[in-house]
């Protein structure tokens, strides 16, 4: 007996169809930051391979609901704005109120009717839509982007308080990852700390990846002595561990400091600046387009970062993608990314003298030593080439083998 089957375009069944994907968001643009980076980019990086993409984040404008197109990464998608407020302790951050997270869920499935949901957060949105698409059968892949640094650096609550409202969210969390098809998060030091967090098991590491075309790497010698740190300006960042670093470097090394990105640190380290004397020598260039960046990457002689709590740090795979040697803490997945004596050299977190000597060994590096590091740096990025990452995604959507 012939079926339909038997007469299928080997070449249509080799080409999958594309998903309706639902990523919520509790960050997306125009925010700034690594979560709302990595999400912006996997959802331009599924439209292009032709997917139906719908996010679902908070709106940025006060209690209200809306439905439209908006273009992210230069690519269309449809956005499901939720209505949100303003979390006062922070410069920037809008949340949905958690009681109401399910019934937006419900609006928004209802609407979308997705194949598969893609949760960035456990916390409010995806929390709502990992519940509702788990009771509708719909499949949930869940991302994690959060420390416990990130959580309890935006509290006003007392310290005591905080580790009790911890536990409980990490008890919660536990409860919504066990309602997904699969847990992922950016290095396998993060998924350890995950697994060893909330007694899970599997978490799939997946770079949040780049696309190198985009950075323009610069391999020779530089004329000055310039250091940058891209990324939010928050306390777990240590940005102030870099300025004291600077006071203890040789003055006739002559660095500046180009400090780039907003956040509710900004006046701190700004009054610390001058009161140590290097506001001739340090800019708070605040955020910047995509051009700008670029350019500051490419000018630099080196990228730092005393970040404790970083899952990944898209920053510095830019900075690895714009051929710079790294200076970064010793902490998290930072040495995931940067490998001690090779691309760059790891500091132990907080000690101002060890990252004065680390900063100083690449700024007096010789020329061959420093190109030798610039290319380290370009060579280590290579695996974290975004369609790699786009890749792997599209296999748990679509419940297959992942790629190697």
């Amino acid at each position: 007996m012939t079926t339909s089957d038997d007469h299928r375009d080997p070449a249509a069944s080799a080409s999958p169809r594309p998903l309706k994907i639902l990523i919520g968001a509790d960050t997306f643009s125009p925010d700034i930051n690594g979560a709302a980076r990595f999400a912006e980019r996997l959802a331009a990086g599924l439209v292009q391979r032709g997917h139906d993409v719908h996010i679902a984040a908070p709106n940025t404008a006060y209690r209200r609901s809306a439905t439209h197109t908006e273009v992210i990464e230069g690519e269309p998608m449809t956005m499901h704005r939720l209505p949100a407020v303003r979390w006062l302790p922070h410069d920037w951050l809008r949340f949905v109120w958690p009681w109401r997270s399910k019934h937006y869920a419900r609006k928004v499935l209802d609407e979308v009717e997705p194949d598969v949901v893609h949760s960035q957060s456990h916390i409010v949105i995806g929390r709502g839509l990992t519940r509702i698409a788990h009771q509708r059968g719909i499949p949930v892949i869940a991302t994690n982007h959060v420390m416990a640094e990130n959580i309890l650096d935006h509290t006003t609550m007392p310290k005591f308080i905080d580790k009790i409202v911890l536990k409980l969210a990490w008890d919660d969390a536990k409860r919504t990852f066990d309602m997904s098809r699969a847990v992922t998060t950016p290095t396998r030091k993060a998924a350890d700390f995950l697994e060893a967090t909330i007694d899970i098991d599997g978490v799939v590491p997946i770079s949040c990846g780049i696309d190198r075309r985009n950075y323009t790497p610069v391999v020779a010698p530089r004329e000055k002595n310039r250091m940058i740190f891209v990324g939010r300006l928050t306390a777990e960042k240590q940005v102030d561990v870099v300025l004291r670093a600077m006071t203890v470097l040789d003055p006739s090394l002559d660095v500046s400091f180009d400090i780039v990105g907003g956040g509710d640190q900004r006046k701190n380290l700004e009054s610390l600046t001058h009161q140590l004397g290097l506001d001739d020598r340090v800019t708070f260039h605040g955020r910047v387009d995509d051009d700008e960046l670029r350019a500051l990457y490419s000018r630099a002689s080196l990228f730092v970062i005393a970040s404790i709590a970083e899952l990944q740090s898209i920053a510095t795979m830019e900075a690895m993608a714009s051929a710079l040697p790294v200076v970064g803490a010793d902490a998290v997945a930072l040495p995931h990314l940067v490998h001690d004596g090779e691309n760059g050299y790891l500091f132990e977190p907080g000690e101002v003298d060890d990252l004065a000597e680390k900063l100083t060994r690449v700024l007096t590096a010789a020329p061959e030593e420093y190109e030798r590091m610039q290319r380290a740096s370009l060579d280590g990025v290579a695996v974290h080439d975004i369609n790699r990452t786009l890749d792997t995604f599209e296999a748990l959507y679509r419940g297959e083998s992942l790629p190697e």
